[in-house]
């Protein structure tokens, strides 16, 4: 068969086959024409009333304006409009949909009927019946209904035939298009406008006034991830970010030190310096587990160290050494070098154990810690700790004269008591993210990982195990003393209670090691998210009462399920976790061979 006879036999054969259809038997046209007035529609609702009554949070009974829960369904909507007129090929609309695939557009359709249904049923339980909806909750369900048809009308919405192309690329590069080059300034005007959408979209969690208001947002902003990760999009954006990694870190702390002057009600900024508490003693505990891969389930004793060295020394009346008052920054270093002291000390008759029996030893530390405390109160034990009652009435830090427990005046921005503690967090994590950085792309680091890998082949290759270990155990607990320092001021006391394996609310060993996994292990951002998620949903979920541990199990199931490398993943571990083809590669038969080719990317 000549050339030209097997062209014109292919494509026949592409001319007969029958095109891809959906789960719903509509064309493609069709479909893309549900989403589009879908969309349109779904936006359009959320200006008209959802009730009559304002006992429902929000007040969704005002025409012509969204409320509450009906301002996320309208970024729904929003959403759904612009990738379906990406997906029609809209000039200026195509970066998109990078990945030129369905997906993006079946989420998106998904998180609107879910955010929209979620209100509708919410209004109906909480008010008592159906009759509470207004015409305008029985459109915004219906409207809402539109995309999610038309994405099940979609050919292969979970884009199989980019599947197909990814194999094809990955058998021979030159089958796949290079994404165009950037500029360097457009590039980081990029990571400028994303960060400011982050902040913006954070700063909106935290403000949440009400439960319900909590869980749609959560509906959406997972939804919307989801669909961006689909589309192409957080990969365009990660490599971007790699050839700007310092000015993407600047960019982050440019918005953590704008958050505060975001805020009003200074009850938000609380919540935000305790996550940057919890995010710090979450990313020294990554050294421990994520880089060297040792389970710590005592952790949190490291941060009760800090935490109780800087109160002696903070000239509480009822501190033992109640004459004795260090400033912070030698306070801080007390409170650091305590904790490494203690860290060396358990760590170098435990680490040479492995697994289950490390994790042991390291949970009964952290049970002794807490019972030594809770007895040092002169009766039964020394007259050190002042026992259950702990130690209270601590002074608030003063640096030259600008004493962090009064309100300051700042361009026009009036920062709290708490929004003074944020920002020196957000100093101190500075330097915990630039040490954590520094160790884990040095010698010492590469080691670390080592040893996570496999400590046997790792201590054949000449590597000191048992060292290495060992400074990766104290470098993480000096880091979680220098958090516990700051955590003893803001809450102006320290006690035994939070310092225990497992609680109802964070900090404690369970909830520190949910944070490392839950967002992503060996990564710097990764536990900071999953520290945010962590305390945020506790405080957020209040209306749940008992039921919210019940709601956290059941989410870390579904993500341990469905993304067990975590939400911010390191390649490293995101090839670990997966199989063979669930990340679109091509099995190969040795390390050597070139990756099979399917027949139909032969």
């Amino acid at each position: 068969m000549t050339e030209t006879q097997k062209t014109t036999t292919d494509t026949t054969a592409t001319a007969a086959a029958p095109s891809a259809r959906g789960l719903l038997p509509l064309p493609l046209a069709t479909a893309r024409a549900l989403l589009l007035a879908g969309g349109i529609a779904t936006s359009a609702s959320a200006y008209m009333a959802w009730t009559w009554t304002d006992e429902f949070p929000g007040d969704l009974t005002v025409n012509g304006y969204p409320g509450g829960l009906q301002w996320l369904t309208f970024v729904a909507g929003i959403l759904t409009i612009l990738f379906t007129l990406s997906s029609y090929g809209i000039r200026g609309l195509g970066w998109l949909l990078p990945a030129k695939n369905n997906a993006p557009l079946a989420l998106v359709a998904i998180g609107g009927f879910a955010t929209t249904w979620y209100t509708v049923i919410a209004i109906t339980v909480e008010l008592g019946g159906v009759v509470n909806l207004e015409p305008g909750g029985w459109i915004a369900a219906i409207a809402s209904l539109l995309p999610l048809l038309g994405a099940l009308a979609l050919p292969e919405p979970l884009g199989d035939d980019l599947k197909d192309n990814l194999k094809k690329y990955v058998a021979k590069p030159d089958r796949f298009p290079a994404p165009k080059a950037i500029a360097p300034w457009i590039e980081r005007a990029i990571i400028t406008v994303v960060t400011i959408i982050g902040l913006a979209v954070f700063t909106y969690g935290i403000d949440t006034e009400y439960g319900e208001l909590f869980v749609g947002y959560l509906i959406l902003v997972t939804f919307s991830l989801w669909a961006l990760h689909t589309a192409g999009m957080l990969d365009t954006f990660s490599r971007i970010v790699a050839h700007n990694r310092s000015f993407t870190l600047a960019m982050g702390f440019a918005a953590a030190i704008a958050f505060p002057f975001t805020q009003t009600d200074d009850h938000y900024a609380n919540i935000g310096v305790n996550i940057l508490i919890f995010g710090t003693v979450a990313l020294g505990l990554n050294i421990v587990v994520g880089l060297a891969g040792l389970l710590d389930l005592g952790y949190v004793a490291f941060l009760g160290v800090g935490a109780y060295t800087a109160a002696l020394v903070s000239g509480s009346e009822f501190s033992r050494f109640s004459g004795v008052q260090f400033p912070f920054w030698a306070a801080a270093l007390t409170g650091a070098a305590a904790s490494l002291v203690f860290g060396v000390l358990i760590g170098a008759p435990t680490l040479r154990l492995r697994g289950d029996y490390l994790a042991i030893v390291t949970l009964g530390f952290g049970e002794i810690f807490r019972i030594a405390v809770n007895n040092m109160d002169g009766d039964s034990g020394p007259d050190i700790t002042n026992g259950p009652n702990g130690i209270a009435n601590i002074p608030d830090l003063s640096f030259f004269g600008f004493n962090l427990g009064e309100s300051h005046d700042i361009g026009g921005f009036t920062l709290g008591r708490f929004a003074n503690y944020y920002l020196l967090m957000v100093l101190v994590m500075a330097i915990v993210v630039v040490v954590y950085t520094r160790a884990a792309d040095s010698r010492i680091g590469r080691s670390w990982i080592a040893i996570r890998e496999d400590e046997t082949a790792a201590t054949a290759m000449g590597i000191n195990g048992f060292r290495v270990k060992l400074v990766a155990f104290a470098l993480g607990a000096t880091l979680a003393g220098l958090a516990g320092t700051v955590s003893a001021h803001v809450t102006y006391s320290v006690s035994p209670q939070p310092y225990q394996f497992a609680g109802a609310a964070p900090p404690n060993s369970a909830f520190l090691l949910a944070a490392v996994v839950l967002g992503g292990m060996g990564t710097v951002a990764g536990p900071l998210l999953g520290a945010a998620l962590l305390y945020l949903l506790p405080e957020k979920l209040v209306f749940l009462q008992e039921k919210s541990l019940l709601a956290f199990g059941i989410a870390l199931i579904l993500l341990m399920r469905f993304r067990p490398e975590g939400i911010i993943a390191n390649r490293r571990q995101q090839l670990e976790f997966h199989e063979t083809g669930q990340l679109d590669v091509p099995e190969q038969a040795t390390l050597t061979d070139e990756p099979a080719v399917t027949k139909a990317g032969a």
